[in-house]
C-alpha cells in the first residue's frame, strides 16, 4: 500500500476522537420553569406555613380576571380576602392591646387604622415577594404591572385568610406578629387621616363638613381609578385619583390641605 493510500485512509483513534467531539456538541437545554408544586413551596417559605389544604393557597393568589368565567368570582382571592380583613383587625388590636396598656380606645383605634390599611398590607406583600405569584388573567404588560401592585393588600389580607383557615387562629397569629411587630413599634406615618384632619379645619373655620364626590370612574371593572373632588364653601375644590373611592377621597383632602398650608394631614 502506498504512502498517499495509507495516508487518506482515517485511522480508529482518530474516527474515536472525531466521534467524542462531535458528541460533545448539543443543542443548549432550555431552562425549565419551576413545577407549580415547588413555586408554592416557596411560597409557603416566604408565608412561613406548610399548608394542608394547597388549594387554600392557590386561590388566594388568583385574582378574578384569571377566572374563565364571572360567574365563578367565589374562586378568586375575594372571599378569603374578606375573612383575612377581619382575622387580621382580631390580631392586631389583640397585639395592640397588649403592647400599649395604657393608651386608651382613641389611640388604639387610630393606630388599628393605621396597621390594617391597605398600604400597610401591601407593603407586607411586597417584602415577602408575594407579588410575584399574582395569577392575572391576559392584560397588558403595564396594565399588569399596575394590577398587580393595586392588589397586593388584597392578596395579603387573602393569605392571612387561607392561613387561618388551613392553620387556625394560632397560625394566621404567628403570620401577623412576625409581619407586623416591628410595625406596631414604629408607626411609619402620622396616625392622623387627613380626611380627620380637613373636618377639624373646616370646624374651626366656622364651615359645614367637607362634601366628597366622585368626578370620574375610569379603567376595567377589576382595576378601576376614581376620580374624587373635595368641596368646602368658599374654596376651590381639590380632587385626589386612587384605585378606591377612599383612597381618592383621601388624596383629595391631602390635595386641599397642603393647598392651604394646612400640617398635620398625611397621604392615602
Amino acid at each position: 500500500m502506498s504512502g498517499d493510500t495509507a495516508a487518506a485512509k482515517t485511522s480508529p483513534d482518530t474516527d474515536v476522537a472525531a466521534s467524542a467531539g462531535a458528541a460533545d456538541v448539543k443543542p443548549a437545554k432550555k431552562a425549565r420553569r419551576p413545577s407549580a408544586k415547588a413555586a408554592a413551596k416557596v411560597i409557603e417559605q416566604r408565608i412561613g406555613h406548610t399548608f394542608a389544604d394547597p388549594s387554600l393557597l392557590a386561590t388566594a393568589f388568583t385574582h378574578v380576571s384569571a377566572l374563565k368565567s364571572a360567574r365563578s368570582r367565589a374562586d378568586s382571592y375575594q372571599r378569603l380576602e374578606f375573612l383575612g380583613d377581619h382575622v387580621l383587625g382580631l390580631i392586631v388590636s389583640d397585639m395592640l392591646y397588649r403592647a400599649f396598656p395604657k393608651a386608651d380606645e382613641g389611640e388604639l383605634s387610630k393606630r388599628l387604622a393605621d396597621l390594617v390599611r391597605r398600604e400597610a398590607c401591601a407593603d407586607v406583600a411586597k417584602s415577602l415577594g408575594l407579588d410575584e405569584a399574582i395569577k392575572l388573567g391576559s392584560v397588558g404588560a403595564g396594565a399588569s404591572a399596575r394590577l398587580r401592585n393595586s392588589v397586593l393588600g388584597d392578596i395579603c389580607e387573602a393569605v392571612i385568610g387561607a392561613v387561618f383557615l388551613d392553620g387556625g387562629y394560632a397560625a394566621a397569629a404567628e403570620f401577623v406578629e412576625r409581619n407586623w411587630t416591628e410595625r406596631m413599634r414604629k408607626p411609619v406615618r402620622p396616625l392622623r387621616d387627613p380626611k380627620t384632619v380637613l373636618q377639624e379645619w373646616a370646624q374651626g373655620k366656622g364651615l359645614p363638613t367637607p362634601v366628597y364626590r366622585e368626578v370620574e370612574r375610569t379603567g376595567p371593572h377589576h382595576d378601576p381609578q376614581f376620580r374624587v373632588a373635595v368641596e368646602l364653601p368658599g374654596l376651590a375644590a381639590a380632587e385626589g385619583i386612587g384605585g378606591s373611592k377612599r383612597a381618592a377621597e383621601k388624596l383629595a383632602a391631602t390635595a386641599l390641605l397642603k393647598r392651604e398650608g394646612v400640617t398635620g394631614g398625611n397621604d392615602a
